[in-house]
């Protein structure tokens, strides 16, 4: 039995279905476990069970989580999985430490990004800082620990949270390359979007004046926000500001949006100033459809952007540096097919989700 354990269900439904479905296959048991959501019936009509198990992303109280802790260790005793991969941070943590408290033999856990508490550089997001990494020490010793990036892994060998023989590099969850397929560029004015919750750590602002100075230069190009705001994160940037953006005519802000393919084929370039990531999925995709990548020089940024050959690389938080490699590929559209092939051939050799699956299954092998 597998246990599959993230902080939403969304994240399980569109990162980690065919992870699930190809363990079920294989005649696996398959238990996925998140808070409640929209998407968990999505997985229950997908033939998988799903377990709804509430757990605050912000929570702060040290008595709630305590309970918290005690009831999902209650949880995985009852499940006795033989094998529980955790994702995202406070599953990575609670996770780890209810495994280990109900007796589950092997623990993968993948770190997919540092998230906010490793990115701020407010007072209290250092205290916490030091108080996740104690955690982590905790948590991770004695588990399989994969990483997207090996900036991420060397900044937990340097902290002494890992050792090499605990640690896998699996650089993303995959792209589906049948879905998400080349299509010639559409005609018309040029369109730059950035696909990406509307967190300040995914360059929104940088996105947005650099589309200004864009504007103020006489480049014509419409400019476009995909993703929905985050009010559990800390990092969101207020719906009204974004509104405040879309009524200026900077930019046009999209929303979430379900069926991601058709939006990359109407795009011309996809943009993603990120602070840093675990390996971006939305940027795979990009490279997967065949579109050319402006994106920061950053961990897991720079993993599918190969600088001048399928994209370019902006130093980060700089916008001047943003627009000027944005107006390079506006204004030409010849490099924008020439990167667009090269981004198709990168997504396919590296990124495919049968290259992504297989390497998981391989550390999923490793159980004794």
């Amino acid at each position: 039995k597998v246990l599959l354990f993230a902080n939403t269900d969304w994240y399980l439904y569109n990162f980690r279905l065919p992870l699930a479905q190809a363990l079920r296959e294989k005649g696996h048991v398959v238990v996925l476990l998140s808070p409640p959501g929209e998407y968990g019936p999505r997985l229950v009509g997908a033939g998988l069970r799903w377990i709804s198990f509430p757990l605050s992303r912000r929570g702060m109280n040290p008595f709630s989580e305590l309970i918290t802790l005690w009831r999902l260790t209650r949880l995985y005793s009852r499940e006795r999985p033989d094998l529980a991969h955790h994702f995202t941070v406070k599953c990575v943590l609670y996770g780890s430490l209810a495994a280990k408290m109900a007796g589950v033999k092997y623990i993968v856990n993948a770190i997919t990004g540092l998230g906010y508490v490793f990115i701020g550089d407010e007072r209290p997001v250092r205290l916490l800082r030091w108080l996740v990494n104690g955690f982590y020490r905790c948590a991770l010793h004695g588990t399989q620990v994969i990483f997207q990036n090996p900036e991420d892994q060397s900044l937990f060998s340097r902290n002494g949270l890992v050792n090499g023989e605990q640690v896998t590099m699996i650089p993303s969850s995959g792209v589906d390359t049948k879905k998400f397929s080349p299509s010639p560029e559409p005609e018309g004015t040029p369109l730059v979007i950035l696909p990406a919750r509307m967190l300040w750590a995914k360059g929104v602002a940088e996105f947005v004046y650099a589309a200004r100075l864009l504007r103020e230069d006489g480049i014509h190009a419409r400019f476009a926000l995909v993703g929905d705001t985050d009010p559990a994160n800390p990092d969101a940037v207020p719906v009204n500001q974004l509104e405040k953006w879309r009524k200026e005519g900077i930019i046009e802000w999209w929303g979430w949006q379900e069926d991601m393919p058709p939006l990359y084929h109407q795009a011309h370039i996809v943009c993603l100033p990120s602070y840093r990531e675990g390996t971006p999925k939305t940027l795979i995709e990009a490279a997967a459809c065949g579109r050319p990548i402006v994106t920061t020089d950053m961990p897991g940024c720079r993993q599918v952007t190969h600088h001048q050959q399928n994209g370019l690389l902006v130093p980060v938080r700089d916008s001047r540096a943003l627009a000027e490699a944005l107006k390079i590929l506006i204004g030409d559209a010849a490099l924008r097919r020439q990167m667009g092939k090269k981004g198709r051939e990168l997504a396919v050799a590296e990124f495919s989700l049968e290259r992504v699956i297989g390497q998981t299954l391989d550390v999923y092998s490793k159980r004794p």
